[in-house]
């Protein structure tokens, strides 16, 4: 399944939370980052989801999202040495632009560079014993060096991820935040097991990819 299949499922899945759920802008945005993230995270654990036929647009989304996170980080880091003021919203929301296209990119310092991320927000979550962020930072430090379609495409990591995604509403009281990360990570997995390999939902436990037939 297309990167981009990916990403429109997780960005429906938020934009129906924010309808759905008490209306703020800030709430809305939070949705739409968390379950984007959470829709493509499975694929941290391999080549670039994009083809190497990669088309214009591609390229462009690709870019936008890496280096629009990659400036909105560098201007929290700026307001919070300078002005003091850190927003966690808007810092997750950072984070997840840039981590979204990170997982588009590919080669080996890609890989490198998720990892040290990886182990940043695990350092964190330890420090301030937020086991979440701990769970997360882990996930993402370890993800892209495992075999693609692996353990991160199992019952098993949705699971972990519903467990960060609960921290992280609970960090947050945001309500709905757990449902629409685990609805995106889970969205990924459904999506995947429609295609001709299917997912090894039990790994490695049952190395059996599971299918599910289009009528």
């Amino acid at each position: 399944m297309k990167g981009s299949t990916h990403m429109a499922i997780g960005v429906a899945i938020g934009a129906a939370a924010a309808a759905h759920y008490p209306f703020t802008l800030q709430h809305a945005a939070l949705y739409i980052a968390v379950s984007a993230l959470s829709a493509l995270s499975p694929d941290l654990d391999g080549p670039s989801m994009l083809s190497s036929k990669i088309g214009q647009f591609s390229k462009w989304l690709r870019e936008m999202l890496y280096w629009s996170g990659l400036l909105l980080i560098v201007m929290l880091i700026w307001l919070y040495f300078a002005k003091h003021l850190f927003v966690v919203e808007y810092s997750l929301a950072a984070l997840s632009l840039f981590l979204l296209g990170l997982i588009i990119k590919d080669g080996l310092m890609r890989n490198i560079l998720v990892s040290v991320i990886g182990c940043a927000l695990a350092y964190i979550g330890l420090s301030h014993q937020m086991t979440w962020l701990l769970g997360f930072g882990l996930f993402v430090a370890v993800a892209p060096w495992l075999k693609h379609r692996g353990l991160t495409h199992t019952v098993w990591a949705l699971g972990l991820w519903a467990y960060i995604g609960s921290g992280l509403e609970e960090q947050l009281q945001v309500e709905g935040i757990m449902l629409v990360a685990t609805a995106g990570y889970l969205s990924h997995l459904v999506a995947d097991s429609l295609t001709p390999s299917g997912v090894k939902w039990l790994y490695p436990i049952i190395k059996k990819s599971f299918k599910i037939p289009i009528a």
